[in-house]
């Protein structure tokens, strides 16, 4: 819900959140891409696992900090920078790192857009009675449902998952819980690439992401999302025989 404080804002003022990220975005897409790659990792990994393990409690806080900001902002190298923590912390610290981080960041993005466009478009929807308001309504019915498919359905694109919700007026702490859960599958499968990545670097070689896609990973994840979109699957069989 929008305050008196909110609707007082100058409508830039709202919006400067959420433009500064994507005008981030843009120009990370442009001047970043060949740096945060896997061969950088590869080229400082004896620096990088020298350091960490000198000053490991530094180096985990100045790596969440550099994966909320790319998340934050849409920058180019989620994947390396998810790969990275489990070369640098081990699966369990590397995927508790992650998942914080790309929670963290996801925040920022939703919360950035809710402030702003969020906010007039959900009064829109409100004070629509056509299409808009039946596409919130059947929204809200189903969020916990929608939301966590979003995050497990891996097609979807990770920006897209944080703007669209914050967009049509899901509720924060839905939206915080279901990307923390959500999230978690496909953390551990790019956190456990990353515990081996030493071995492929060794060899000359670079990460296969495309392990996602084998069907002993890809078969648990689509079951979850056959679950997750059970409710709404339930809800409107229970419905048209209402009818």
């Amino acid at each position: 819900m929008a305050t008196a404080d909110d609707t007082r804002r100058p409508a830039y003022i709202r919006h400067a959140p959420l433009a500064v990220i994507l005008i981030a975005a843009i120009v990370g897409y442009f001047t970043l891409g060949d740096y945060l790659t896997f061969d950088t990792l590869a080229e400082n990994r004896e620096a990088l696992l020298a350091f960490r393990d000198e000053n490991h409690i530094l180096l985990a806080g100045i790596f969440i900090a550099v994966y909320v900001s790319i998340v934050a902002f849409s920058l180019p190298g989620a994947a390396v920078a998810s790969v990275t923590g489990g070369f640098l912390f081990g699966l369990a610290l590397g995927t508790v790192f992650n998942v914080t981080a790309a929670v963290i960041g996801a925040s920022a993005i939703f919360m950035a857009a809710r402030w702003g466009l969020g906010r007039t478009l959900a009064a829109r929807m409100d004070a629509s009675d056509g299409t808009l308001k039946k596409i919130k309504t059947g929204l809200h019915e189903h969020e916990i449902s929608v939301l966590l498919l979003m995050r497990l359905v891996p097609v979807v694109p990770f920006f897209v998952a944080n703007l669209l919700p914050a967009l049509v007026g899901v509720r924060f702490v839905n939206f915080l819980w279901t990307t923390a859960i959500g999230i978690i599958p496909g953390a551990i499968v790019f956190t456990w690439i990353g515990v081996g990545l030493g071995e492929v670097f060794d060899r000359g070689e670079r990460p296969d992401l495309s392990l996602l896609w084998e069907p002993q990973v890809i078969g648990p994840i689509l079951g979850l999302c056959v679950l997750a979109a059970l409710p709404i699957v339930i809800k409107t069989v229970r419905g048209k025989k209402d009818i």
